[in-house]
């Protein structure tokens, strides 16, 4: 593992503020594609009628978009759980999952919002449902891509383990190739209707009306097409590593429990 992975992360301000940096001209751009569309002579008359086309502040949110992500590549640092082994692409992974943890963050403020206001207040909104749903769908898409990076997907060592490491390796070769075929076959058959969704801006028809199926569909696409580039570069990374042995112990956090040991003020090992 090289120098500048080896930094742990230890919550600092930055790691929150860049992700959100990025999330907040995200959300503004994806809000207005249809103003892009437009912009390019695409779209329907009822797109038209709905959306002017994509102005200044449009497109220097559009601009700030690389930037942000390039700053949050450079930046993002490991946790003390992560996996320790990064590389290049590794750091898209981690950074979305960063982007995934302050999505979670603001769907539990939009939650508790419609709460307050629904059972408090007694002025339900028309759009706190469907926009948890909606970003509920940008962390489900989101959390999986990480998961493969941090090899917490759902895998059976029962077999796995007691096999020696070359066939170990085979598994694991098999299993890159079964995802990426995988992800190959569901793009190609998916693609057309994805594109229809996004370039028509099909949208949920409730009152708030967000365009669930136009910004779904398509980064299904997208994000399958990550996991499958991660599933390699996992299968590449984890080539020389030694034979894999899992135990229940695999899942206690040393570092976790100690603190928890601080915390309440006890040494006993018991705790």
């Amino acid at each position: 593992m090289s120098r500048d992975f080896d930094s742990r992360s230890r919550g600092s301000i930055d790691e929150w503020l860049v992700p959100l940096a990025f999330i907040i001209p995200a959300a503004w751009v994806v809000w207005r594609v249809p103003g892009f569309i437009l912009t390019f002579g695409g779209g329907t008359d009822s797109m038209g009628n709905r959306f002017p086309v994509a102005g200044l502040i449009d497109w220097v949110a559009l601009a700030l978009l690389p930037i942000m992500f390039i700053v949050g590549l450079l930046t993002v640092k490991r946790a003390h759980m992560e996996f320790e082994d990064w590389g290049a692409f590794d750091r898209v992974s981690i950074f979305i999952g960063r982007i995934t943890m302050l999505l979670v963050v603001i769907l539990v403020a939009v939650m508790g919002y419609e709460v307050f206001m629904r059972y408090v207040i007694e002025a339900p909104t028309v759009w706190a449902t469907e926009l948890s749903l909606w970003i509920a769908g940008f962390i489900f898409l989101f959390s999986g891509l990480y998961a493969m990076q941090q090899r917490s997907h759902i895998r059976i060592f029962l077999l796995y383990d007691v096999l020696p490491r070359g066939l170990q390796k085979l598994c694991d070769t098999i299993s890159a190739v079964l995802i990426v075929v995988f992800a190959i076959a569901l793009i190609y058959g998916g693609f057309g209707e994805a594109y229809d969704k996004f370039l028509r801006w099909e949208t949920f028809g409730t009152a708030f009306d967000p365009p669930i199926p136009a910004t779904l569909k398509p980064l299904v696409l997208i994000i399958v097409s990550l996991v499958a580039i991660q599933s390699v570069v996992n299968l590449i990374r984890d080539w020389k590593r030694a034979p894999e042995h899992h135990t229940a112990a695999d899942d206690i956090d040393e570092e976790e429990i100690a603190k928890m040991k601080k915390i309440l003020g006890s040494d006993d090992d018991n705790v």
